[in-house]
């Protein structure tokens, strides 16, 4: 397939990408697979059971890529995420606004697709305004002052941002290596503390909800990165990564996929468009969770309940917009997608979202007492 014309690979690619989210859209229905509900459920009640399905996500996901990577079936390098340019401020002041702004909107990226899968017209409200703000912040107004303030605090390495090529250049020793010792140790790490709550390893659901998430990132992966990637595109001569909006190696990720359906909707009479990797990923989400809503009858309609409950909506569609695009990620695409890759950017957008919304979530417990 590597070998056939990019034309042609675009529904081979895509069609993948939709039924692997949509797959996770149906899990994530059924095991409530949140991690804004994970952050709430440990600061608001001290359970730490949806925290660890989504650190079993982040495992899984860590394990299989690198297992690719070293195996030589995709170059993580090709991502968005392993790049010299670590742009400290925007990681952490995207990944706090997106945290704050999850906590508003009632759940992440992924959770506003599933939501909008079991009939939430609150989610609907929040991806019309997170789509919006993320395309904002990717071309429009919010664009020019991400560009022109925030990525200005930098720090360009040597080498790639991932924490192999941070170690394999300070100690010499090879990058593969360092990638087999720290994935091994992380993902060991985070998948036995996971399995260390007897009450999480008598719910078959957590279990579900955090390998599903794992496998369909390096699923992900391999669907963009091998059966996508052409070694030579015939009109640049280039390298090239089918259907992606960045252009290069992708995996899931669900706020600029947002902004890009939107484009697709507004657009739709323009043949340059296409249905892309990201666009068919979010709507495979909401494919999945309907479906299994409607196989459960638990679809049901549900709007707002008051003036303060549509504006918090709306504030945290637009912060997850604006923080999504600056941090490269959300819960799903910095703090699994991105961490399965090892860059160091992930973890701090990863522990910069989880302080915004434990703190919004403090502020909001404030008030009501």
């Amino acid at each position: 397939m590597n070998e056939a014309n990019p034309a042609q690979l675009v529904p081979y690619v895509t069609g993948r990408a939709f039924a692997l989210a949509f797959i996770f859209g149906a899990v994530g229905n059924k095991t409530d697979f949140c991690t804004m509900g994970a952050v709430s459920d440990w600061v608001n009640m001290g359970d730490k059971n949806r925290l660890r399905m989504w650190l079993l996500a982040i495992a899984v996901a860590l394990l299989g890529s690198s297992a690719l990577q070293l195996a030589g079936v995709v170059d993580l390098s090709k991502s968005i995420y392993q790049g010299p340019n670590f742009t400290w401020l925007s990681y952490i002041l995207g990944g706090f606004l997106f945290g704050v702004g999850m906590t508003l909107g009632s759940g992440c990226g992924s959770k506003t697709l599933i939501r909008i899968g079991g009939g939430n017209l609150k989610s609907l409200v929040v991806y019309v305004f997170l789509g919006i703000a993320a395309y904002m912040t990717l071309r429009g107004l919010f664009g020019a002052f991400r560009v022109g303030v925030l990525e200005k605090a930098s720090i360009t390495f040597t080498s790639g941002q991932d924490l192999p090529s941070l170690l394999a250049a300070a100690t010499g020793v090879a990058k593969a290596t360092w990638t087999a010792i720290v994935a091994a140790t992380l993902g060991g790490a985070l998948a036995a503390y996971a399995y260390a709550s007897k009450e999480f390893r008598a719910s078959f659901d957590y279990t579900l909800g955090g390998v599903v998430t794992g496998l369909v990132v390096v699923g992900g992966w391999f669907v963009s990165g091998k059966l996508g990637y052409i070694a030579e595109d015939p009109q640049t001569l280039q390298e090239a990564f089918v259907a992606t909006n960045t252009g290069r190696m992708e995996s899931f990720s669900f706020v600029s996929p947002m902004a890009f359906t939107l484009e697709y909707l507004m657009l739709w009479t323009d043949k340059s468009k296409i249905v892309t990797y990201g666009i068919a990923s979010a709507l495979g989400v909401i494919a999945g969770s309907a479906a299994y809503a409607l196989a459960t009858r638990t679809f049901r309609w549900e709007g707002f309940h008051d003036a303060e409950d549509t504006a918090n909506h709306i504030v945290g569609g637009i912060l997850m917009g604006f923080g999504g695009i600056t941090a490269l990620g959300c819960t799903i695409g910095q703090a699994v997608t991105g961490i399965s890759t090892l860059a160091l950017g992930s973890f701090l957008t990863f522990a910069a979202i989880v302080a915004g919304s434990a703190l919004t979530m403090k502020y909001q417990y404030w008030r009501i007492t």
